[in-house]
């Protein structure tokens, strides 16, 4: 029995939808070198949306985060807040740069930023350091990701429809 109700059912699978998404458009992006400099640039722009719609569901989450970060909390919580805060700063600072150094993306739309070999620099440290925490960020909350993708898949198992996997039998078998 799934004791979810359904509002929180559908904000779970919001919830690890936006992140997957984020977390796999990441991976990808953090290889210009497999999938071209055009690729790498559109792909950050849009994680930038994503993220930004991400913070966006989670803004009373945040706020409330925030305002207890003052209070007596939990060394998890504060660890989990300053995490938060290190991966907002990067992701930040690595679209920044990356719209910095843009080949693709913005010469597109008409707009040629001068390269400079500082924001090349930072937005190769702001890339590694976003790795590292995203890292760290998922190990902290996979109990979380291994919970929800378990209550999700026994929604949707029971709700789909159910296909047998016995072989079907020919006709003198049958006889």
């Amino acid at each position: 029995m799934n004791t979810l109700p359904s509002k929180t059912r559908r904000r779970t699978l919001t919830n690890l939808a936006l992140d997957g998404a984020m977390f796999v458009t990441f991976l990808i992006a953090t290889a210009p070198r497999f999938t071209g400099i055009a690729i790498h640039e559109w792909l950050g722009i849009a994680l930038g949306a994503v993220v930004m719609t991400h913070l966006v569901i989670h803004w009373s989450w945040i706020v409330g985060v925030t305002r207890r970060l003052f209070d007596r909390t939990t060394g998890s919580a504060r660890l989990n807040d300053a995490l938060n805060t290190l991966l907002f700063i990067v992701f930040t600072t690595m679209i920044f740069t990356g719209l910095m150094i843009s080949e693709t993306a913005l010469p597109w739309i008409g707009i040629r930023p001068e390269r400079d070999r500082f924001w090349t620099q930072l937005h190769h440290l702001a890339s590694d350091a976003a790795v590292f925490l995203i890292g760290v960020h998922v190990a902290l909350h996979w109990r979380w990701i291994v919970n929800a993708t378990r209550r999700l898949r026994a929604r949707f198992s029971r709700t789909a429809p159910s296909f047998s996997a016995a072989p079907v039998l020919n006709k003198e078998a049958q006889q």
